[in-house]
């Protein structure tokens, strides 16, 4: 691993989750990076309705955190996009608040970005031998379908498409921040479709997937949101 410098950017989009929202941000701190790496953490909150924000507040007396705040709920696309803007590191990753990534994994995502070979890693939940919750059938086939889908338009090759773990470098974050439209679960794909010309890698990850109950949000529509927003950003932009 090389010596120099890096700042490691991470971005964690928060929507309604007072639950696990101190939890997450205390792994992402306490995660263990090598001495040259140093931490970025920007959360968005996206005018919550709970008490997420009064536990970030909470959290940023401990903490050096950067708190960005939504006047009215706009989605997590939005919510990536600002973190994106007011990111400063060499590189960036984006981060869910649920606990169901495990910010561990950093240094296997960092790993080809920092040997030079990729300007972009995903994170893929199908791939590899480490574990993953075993939960909804007909949730992972529309996953499996929509990322078929989005390789045929963008000519990859990826195995999770809708991962949360999408990390990138200065350099792209700089290219796509002022392009990306996607105001909720398009994000994805729309990401996936402007860093199709970058070196792309993939490493497999855990995954601790919850439940409806447990507080899981996107449903069958924000299927067809994804479905469309990989039409339109890969054949309209």
């Amino acid at each position: 691993m090389m010596t120099k410098k890096i700042k490691l950017s991470v971005i964690i989009p928060a929507f309604n989750e007072e639950n696990t929202i101190e939890e997450s941000v205390r792994r992402v701190f306490d995660v263990d990076l090598p001495i040259n790496i140093e931490k970025e953490v920007i959360v968005v909150d996206d005018c919550s309705t709970d008490r997420t924000l009064e536990n970030l507040t909470k959290l940023a007396e401990k903490f050096s955190l950067n708190i960005l705040k939504h006047k009215r709920n706009q989605g997590k696309g939005a919510s990536v996009i600002d973190g994106i803007k007011s990111s400063t590191g060499d590189v960036i990753v984006i981060q869910d608040a649920d606990l169901e990534y495990d910010p561990k994994e950093y240094l296997s995502l960092l790993d080809p970005i920092i040997r030079g070979d990729a300007d972009v890693v995903y994170g893929s939940r199908f791939m590899g031998g480490k574990p993953h919750r075993v939960l909804y059938f007909w949730h992972s086939i529309g996953n499996r379908l929509l990322t078929t889908f989005s390789n045929m338009m963008t000519n990859l090759n990826l195995t999770d498409m809708e991962t949360c773990y999408k990390m990138f470098t200065r350099k792209v974050a700089d290219d796509i921040k002022n392009k990306l439209k996607s105001k909720r679960f398009g994000i994805d794909p729309e990401i996936t479709a402007r860093v199709k010309k970058y070196s792309v890698y993939e490493v497999g990850i855990s995954y601790k997937g919850r439940t409806y109950k447990e507080g899981k949000k996107i449903g069958w529509k924000d299927g067809i949101i994804v479905l469309l927003s990989i039409i339109r950003f890969n054949l309209f932009r």
